[in-house]
């Protein structure tokens, strides 16, 4: 039977999603404690890979069994207690046998936090800036263009294992608060460290080191050497995953 979990984590003590030789990983820890609940060796997917030190407020996953779960929320609780801290499980799902987690989902979205004051609750959970003055208007104008283009290669790492470095960006958006500046992106499909590249570069035009009309030759050079550096990890969040109504079931 197949079931899919909606769970969150903070990434700061782990080394991104996927299982990794002699790395601590968030599928990891699921992987052992779906395992020891249910007998048996439980194997995960879930609906994208975060990298090292990223955060999910919503990651999908699905898994196998050969029996039912027959109390939904004893399973929730005691999973939950099982897990590390900065693990949690928020609801359990069937679906149907042919459904995909990783490919059936219609978008996903992230958030880039961005603190302009020194906070300590804030450590780990979003990137301090707080050096020179932003042009947040430059910067939104300049990720307007985004939703002009298919191709980022130059938003890729090199050496990844995809066919194509096509995506369609649905949404990107700059928001400030009184102390953060939050940049959301939507789009159908994310190449790895697309986001932080994009944010990294989109900082460059906010600081006036490149131009809109240099920002849209970086997109169109479709080399990553064009774009400038990352932002660092810690910033980053997975908030949503999108699929088609009905696709999922919610049990618990």
């Amino acid at each position: 039977m197949k079931y899919v979990l909606e769970i969150a984590y903070n990434g700061t003590q782990y080394h991104g999603w996927q299982i990794q030789k002699n790395a601590h990983t968030v599928q990891a820890e699921l992987n052992k404690t779906l395992s020891t609940l249910l007998g048996s060796e439980i194997e995960t997917t879930g609906s994208g890979r975060t990298d090292t030190g990223v955060h999910a407020e919503q990651q999908f996953v699905q898994f196998e069994t050969t029996e039912p779960i027959d109390n939904p929320q004893k399973f929730l609780c005691q999973a939950n207690a099982i897990l590390p801290k900065d693990i949690y499980i928020r609801h359990l799902y069937t679906a149907k046998e042919d459904f995909s987690v990783r490919h059936d989902a219609i978008s996903r979205s992230y958030e880039y936090r961005i603190s302009r004051r020194k906070n300590p609750f804030l450590q780990n959970l979003c990137c301090f800036y707080f050096h020179r003055e932003l042009n947040v208007s430059l910067m939104q104008q300049a990720a307007d263009i985004l939703l002009k283009h298919k191709d980022f290669q130059s938003f890729s790492k090199y050496h990844t294992d995809v066919d194509h470095f096509e995506c369609t960006i649905h949404r990107a958006l700059w928001e400030e608060t009184d102390d953060l500046l939050i940049f959301h992106i939507t789009a159908n499909r994310f190449l790895r460290g697309m986001v932080r590249a994009i944010v990294g570069t989109l900082l460059e035009t906010g600081l006036g080191r490149i131009s809109i009309v240099d920002f849209e030759k970086i997109i169109l050079a479709r080399d990553r050497k064009a774009a400038k550096h990352a932002v660092p990890p810690e910033g980053l969040f997975l908030t949503k995953i999108l699929y088609r109504e009905g696709a999922i079931r919610l049990i618990m």
